[in-house]
């Protein structure tokens, strides 16, 4: 236990490090972006958010989860060519997905950015970022693969490494245009999605290589061909046949994961869609509501988002901790994870809540140098006790197996956003989405801890 303990604690600190300069990074990025390209393109390059968030549900993230849970149960036996079969399972069925995401975004990218985004600005930066699928998929398999042996070094170094080119890119992307007195668009940073996720998967695919390489085989090299022959011997019909009790597994996790991520995000992106509409509604221009909707999404929120890093961390090696407890009913456990948790979190957000309650508007002039961002940041102040708590509530829950509890709460936590986006933004602006995003984190807040008031009372 102790082992595991200090694995835990150690793979926190490992991630919390890295999310805190990724998001250091991004922060950065951001500042650059909106100084750049103004709030309204802001606006535009935050629309394709949602697309993006719906092809990863589809095609990596539950995969992902299953790759982590199933390489988890073998590693009590040190059975790492069991593991690998995992992973190329996983592999085989993700990059299916991401292909065929790939193709549909880029061939009907037109009609998604007018008929469902309702900007056809989009179009071009679909199409660019559609090239990232693949990649993300690729290193989001081996991430899951990592995370479930609990070694976060590698998705650690992705995640900085998809980062620091993304940022990278961009910047001298912008910088070669600028110097030949051209005027760069918002299309170079979807441009920088792609290039930041190629980086990534090239930095994943040798780290796992040199890892079963040496893991697998301990001798050295594999037998010539062997490892070859497993990964790239069988296509994936006849991975599937050879492999088809373990594909089941893996799908029978994977497709309810998916499935419940991607109802959600698909609402996740009409209300991202609706909201410069019903703006439209209120009284803006499409230009103002643009920027409204930039400013938000993409300077206000992820500052408010930043301190969530070390319950991002948590979360990630929570479940598979609380999971393994509640496999052997280690109920005392749990009992400390979930106090602990409660408490930490809500010492973090109320820290949060009167930093930026109180520093809110000067953060929003000196960072973005927007009136409009320091005013989000002060109301979305009030949230943080909530979102940072919900983070590790959620992952407990999801270790516990009730997986499809927090669906359901997930669920209406958005159909309660979405009817203050059709209700309440066309009469009173964008506060009456402020006003739904407080009250549907306080409710997810209250609903994740009636399942868990069992380990809260003195026993």
């Amino acid at each position: 236990m102790r082992i595991k303990k200090n694995t835990l604690i150690t793979g926190t600190i490992i991630l919390t490090v890295t999310g805190l300069a990724s998001r250091l990074i991004g922060f950065f990025y951001r500042i650059f972006l909106s100084r750049l390209f103004g709030e309204e393109n802001m606006g535009i390059y935050q629309l394709i958010g949602p697309v993006m968030a719906l092809v990863f549900s589809l095609s990596a993230a539950g995969l992902q989860n299953a790759i982590s849970k199933f390489v988890a149960g073998e590693t009590a036996t040190h059975d790492y060519k069991a593991s690998l079969r995992i992973l190329l399972v996983g592999f085989t069925f993700s990059l299916t997905l991401s292909a065929c995401c790939l193709i549909g975004v880029y061939n009907f990218s037109d009609f998604i950015a007018s008929y469902l985004l309702f900007e056809p600005r989009c179009a071009p930066l679909l199409r660019i970022a559609a090239l990232s699928f693949p990649f993300a998929s690729v290193h989001s398999c081996i991430n899951g693969y990592f995370y479930g042996v609990r070694k976060t070094g590698v998705p650690a170094a992705t995640q900085l490494t998809e980062q620091l080119f993304r940022v990278g890119s961009v910047f001298l992307i912008a910088s070669m245009c600028i110097k030949e007195g051209k005027e760069p668009t918002i299309a170079v940073a979807a441009a920088g999605l792609a290039i930041g996720e190629l980086s990534s998967m090239l930095l994943a695919l040798p780290a796992a290589y040199l890892h079963f390489v040496k893991k697998a085989y301990p001798g050295g090299r594999p037998p010539s061909g062997t490892l070859h022959r497993k990964t790239t011997g069988s296509g994936p019909a006849r991975l599937v046949q050879a492999h088809g009790r373990l594909s089941r597994q893996i799908l029978g996790f994977a497709a309810p994961l998916s499935a419940n991520r991607l109802c959600l995000n698909v609402l996740q992106a009409i209300e991202a869609a609706c909201i410069p509409a019903k703006l439209q509604v209120y009284g803006h221009s499409v230009s103002d509501s643009l920027s409204v909707y930039g400013v938000l999404t993409g300077m206000a929120l992820p500052l408010i988002f930043f301190p969530g890093t070390l319950t991002n961390s948590v979360s990630v090696l929570l479940m598979p901790a609380i999971s393994e407890a509640d496999a052997t009913n280690n109920q005392k456990v749990i009992r400390k994870a979930v106090r602990k948790c409660l408490g930490y979190c809500l010492l973090l957000g109320c820290i949060c809540l009167v930093c930026f309650l109180t520093f809110g508007p000067t953060v929003g002039r000196m960072l973005y140098n927007s009136e409009m961002a320091g005013h989000f940041i002060m109301i979305l102040s009030f949230m943080c006790p909530f979102l940072y708590l919900n983070t590790t509530l959620t992952s407990i829950l999801h270790g516990l197996g009730k997986t499809g509890y927090s669906f359901f709460l997930n669920l209406t936590s958005i159909l309660l956003r979405l009817l203050f986006v059709f209700q309440a933004i066309p009469v009173y602006g964008i506060r009456g989405y402020l006003a739904g995003m407080l009250l549907s984190q306080l409710y997810t807040t209250l609903c994740c801890l009636i399942p868990l008031r069992k380990y809260l009372l003195p026993g």
